[in-house]
């Protein structure tokens, strides 16, 4: 499973793989319980690689957020996203002090600790960058 191919839909609980496209949108399968799913265009389509998160200085990845919670937790699972909003603030502003408050809501973080754990409950734990093709060069 690759991190690029792991994406959220709008309307939809939890987390999806891309398994592939087709003529009106594509085949993903739920990360919680196995089942495949067909996703029209229409639908709000998320990839987890192409989202950050806002900080006061610039945005961050949420695959280098991902990796310092991984750090934190030793490759645990971590606090519940049901968990008071104050125990969550909390939490997030130990492994992101620098994020904004002003645009990144509670229920962004609830969703960034639930995806975490549900990644780490697939066995998913390749949250570092790829720099290989850039060392290459």
């Amino acid at each position: 499973m690759e991190f690029e191919k792991i994406l959220s839909v709008s309307g939809k609980p939890g987390l999806y793989e891309l398994k592939t496209q087709t003529r009106g949108g594509i085949l993903a399968q739920s990360l919680v319980d196995g089942k495949k799913i067909q996703v029209n265009l229409r639908n709000n389509i998320s990839l987890l690689s192409e989202i950050s998160i806002y900080t006061y200085a610039d945005e961050t990845p949420l695959k280098d957020i991902f990796s310092k919670i991984y750090v934190q937790t030793e490759g645990q699972k971590t606090i519940d996203h049901k968990s008071p909003k104050k125990e969550l603030e909390k939490y997030f502003r130990e492994i992101l002090p620098e994020y904004d408050e002003d645009r990144v809501y509670q229920s962004d973080i609830k969703k960034i600790i639930q995806w975490y754990n549900i990644l780490i409950d697939n066995g998913f734990t390749d949250f570092k960058e790829d720099t290989s093709s850039d060392e290459e060069e």
